[in-house]
């Protein structure tokens, strides 16, 4: 590797582990939902790079000891889960049912009011599929004639989105069981929700980790025949 791609590989991997590394002390020492470290790395490293005019796949490429890095600390969110798999178990007929009504309420929800909205048949399908992890809803929205980059920007959005406020609102409104919180933002926030819930408790993680599976795949299996339903009926 040339001397100038290793400083910038260092360089960028240090920056990117400092940032986060620093967010989260913050976020310990304050408590505060804003202090999210994956979002304060974001916004930070995002200015960084358009300044330094260093482009995404620079990026990836530079920090591929990060990627790396994911594999593992995927596997260890399995972890929790197999600790839970007797419980999960015994519940995934109640599991796999409440998570396919909410992907099917979620899309038809999504989808309708897109369209009364804006009327654009190409938003409408991206932000139905947005409830899910980023390879899977991009690959589904390109199937659908969706607009993929909105897809990606969406899934980012709502995963920030249930990772700050999913726990509090759902605590807020009343649902105060682990099972259901997790279900709750482990379908709709994917892995950063489940991130976040892991922090809490091995449960909240294992049941989070669970929705957000069962979300990718129950999504994969419902959305070829009802976005085409709802395309039929509302374009």
């Amino acid at each position: 590797m040339p001397t100038e791609q290793l400083f910038m590989s260092i360089l960028l991997t240090f920056l990117s582990l400092a940032i986060y590394q620093i967010a989260t002390y913050a976020q310990q020492k304050w408590q505060s939902i804003l202090l999210n470290p994956m979002l304060v790395t974001i916004s930070l490293l995002v200015p960084f790079l358009v300044f330094n005019s260093i482009d995404y796949q620079e990026y990836i490429q530079a920090t591929q000891l990060l990627n790396a890095l994911l594999e593992p600390a995927i596997v260890a969110l399995g972890f929790p889960l197999y600790l839970q798999l007797k419980n999960i178990k015994y519940h995934w007929k109640e599991i796999i049912a409440i998570l396919s009504l909410g992907i099917i309420v979620v899309i038809i929800i999504s989808f309708i009011s897109t369209i009364v909205l804006i009327a654009i048949p190409e938003v409408a399908v991206a932000l139905s599929l947005k409830s899910v992890t980023t390879p899977i809803g991009i690959a589904l929205t390109e199937q659908h004639a969706g607009d993929s980059s909105i897809t990606a920007f969406a899934i980012l959005i709502a995963g920030f989105c249930g990772a700050l406020l999913g726990p509090r609102w759902l605590s807020f409104i009343g649902v105060n069981s682990v099972k259901a919180q997790s279900l709750a933002v482990g379908s709709t926030s994917h892995a950063i929700g489940t991130a976040v819930l892991a922090k809490i408790s091995p449960e909240h993680a294992a049941y989070s980790s669970v929705a957000l599976i069962l979300s990718a795949l129950l999504t994969a299996l419902i959305s070829p025949w009802l976005i085409p339903l709802l395309q039929q009926l509302f374009t």
